[in-house]
């Protein structure tokens, strides 16, 4: 199958973009977390081109796509979903991760009526997810100033990006993971403007945060057809996230897997192949 790397402009800005398949089969919107890129589905493309037309995009100010003047994952919505337009998507899977949950949620909330489907990949939108290590953060979204800034935003380091991968988790896991990844994300990172950038951002998770009800709204009258693929070791959101989405979402099919929060680096093969299926059952089930 082959696979293309796209720039499109979009208000002005480069977007960076990985797209693959046919764009007449149904399409899956893959949206990465921090620190990534689009480069986190790299394991994954191929089999879910043979299936959809699957787009992974570098979200504003990540990978290769400019930043936004403000960064918001408001902001960033609008820009997927000009995205989208541009390439004539009328409707779509939404893949959920990280940062790329607080994208997402945001179209399905505005344009429910567009969502195929969700893919959950340790992705927050519940309190349960977050445990005693947002305490710093909370502080900082409820009372902000310099202070609380820098333990809240204490990770935006080249050691805090390469725990992100390997931080916490089992070394056999650990062991999996590529070099190459954090080297790239930090390289990005450290261009002029870009730590306070990621810092904005830090602010701005608050207002998904106070977006949750909206949120749980949208999935009680909605029950968009759903597949979880979560990574137990997650250091970042408790497993008591999963419980939740399965209670807001009870025909949900779910899979704990033995891996971290960015799990495709680990498994991949076994990600997509449950994706694939999911794609599949849930297209010969429409009307």
């Amino acid at each position: 199958m082959t696979l293309n790397s796209e720039t499109i402009t979009i208000r002005g800005r480069k977007i960076a973009a990985r797209t693959g398949g046919d764009p007449a089969k149904p399409a899956i919107l893959l949206l990465h977390g921090f620190p990534s890129s689009s480069r986190m589905f790299r394991h994954v493309m191929n089999e879910l081109s043979s299936v959809s037309y699957a787009i992974a995009p570098d979200l504003p100010g990540f990978g290769a796509s400019d930043v936004l003047d403000k960064p918001t994952f408001a902001g960033f919505a609008d820009t997927m979903e000009d995205l989208l337009d541009q390439l004539g998507i009328e409707s779509f899977y939404l893949y959920l991760h990280d940062y790329g949950a607080a994208v997402g949620l945001h179209l399905a909330t505005r344009v429910p009526e567009r969502i195929r489907g969700l893919i959950i990949q340790n992705a927050n939108a519940h309190r349960s997810g977050m445990d005693a290590q947002w305490a710093d953060t909370e502080r900082f979204w409820r009372e902000p100033n310099p202070e609380r800034e820098r333990a809240a935003t204490a990770h935006l380091t080249f050691e805090g990006t390469r725990d992100q991968y390997i931080g916490g988790i089992p070394g056999d896991i650990a062991e999996q993971m590529e070099e190459a990844c954090w080297q790239e994300d930090w390289q990005i990172m450290s261009r002029p403007g870009r730590i306070e950038y990621q810092r904005a951002l830090v602010f701005d998770y608050g207002q998904h945060v106070a977006r949750f009800d909206e949120i749980a709204r949208y999935l009680e009258e909605r029950q968009p057809p759903a597949l979880m693929i979560w990574g137990r070791h997650d250091i970042f959101f408790a497993l008591d996230e999963t419980l939740s989405w399965m209670k807001a979402l009870p025909r949900m099919e779910a899979h704990i897997l033995d891996g971290a929060h960015f799990l495709l680096e680990t498994h991949g093969d076994q990600a997509a192949m449950l994706m694939k299926e999911f794609i599949r059952q849930t297209e010969d089930s429409r009307p």
